[in-house]
């Protein structure tokens, strides 16, 4: 699930893409615990995940889930009809090396859809950080990517970008979610996230 603000952000923008898309076979790239296999599913897809940690990928549900590297994708050229990929592009340093092994696997006319922590992470000096189980502060690190940077790799892969959304923890939030009046006090309300939806051109 959805466990804070910024991922509950952008699963309002990505879920409805996925629900239009209406794809029959579709990989879930960085799958974690499998937060959007079941709303993958749920639009009539075959789905497979992926995801290079063995300990999120024990966490998690769903049938067809495998260990693997997203820049060396274990399955065949032209597999899936949609790509999805949330929040873990910002693990990756090359993206055009992302971008070409996803369209690789991706049918002519397939779709893509992604999304990263906003350029205005880097711009703030923003971390990734999360608390343990025992209260301990923990530190990500992660690639900061500028959306020229996600715009040339996609151009490159032969990918057709036809949406881009940059939501912010905005309206939808009433001010009772804990911490989000602070962060809104010190940094206004700029955008969080970005997310492309991108199509392989023949």
């Amino acid at each position: 699930m959805a466990h804070n603000p910024l991922m509950r952000a952008e699963q309002d923008i990505v879920e409805p893409l996925l629900a239009q898309i209406r794809a029959k076979r579709a990989l879930d790239v960085g799958t974690g615990s499998g937060r959007y296999q079941p709303l993958l599913e749920a639009t009539g897809a075959s789905v497979h995940g992926v995801d290079f940690s063995l300990a999120m990928l024990a966490r998690g549900h769903g049938a067809r889930r495998v260990c693997g590297d997203a820049c060396r994708l274990p399955f065949r050229r032209a597999m899936f009809d949609l790509i999805n990929a949330s929040l873990m592009v910002g693990d990756i340093a090359d993206l055009g090396e992302l971008t070409r092994e996803m369209a690789r696997a991706l049918c002519t006319g397939g779709h893509l859809v992604y999304s990263d922590f906003h350029p205005s992470w880097a711009q703030r000096g923003w971390s990734r950080t999360f608390r343990s189980a025992d209260g301990e502060l923990h530190s990500v690190s992660f690639n900061a990517h500028a959306i020229d940077d996600h715009l040339t790799a996609l151009e490159q892969a032969g990918l057709r970008v036809r949406t881009i959304r940059e939501p912010r923890l905005g309206s939808q939030w009433d001010g009772s979610e804990p911490g989000i009046k602070a962060f809104r006090r010190r940094w206004g309300n700029p955008q969080v996230v970005v997310v492309f939806h991108a199509v392989k051109e023949p």
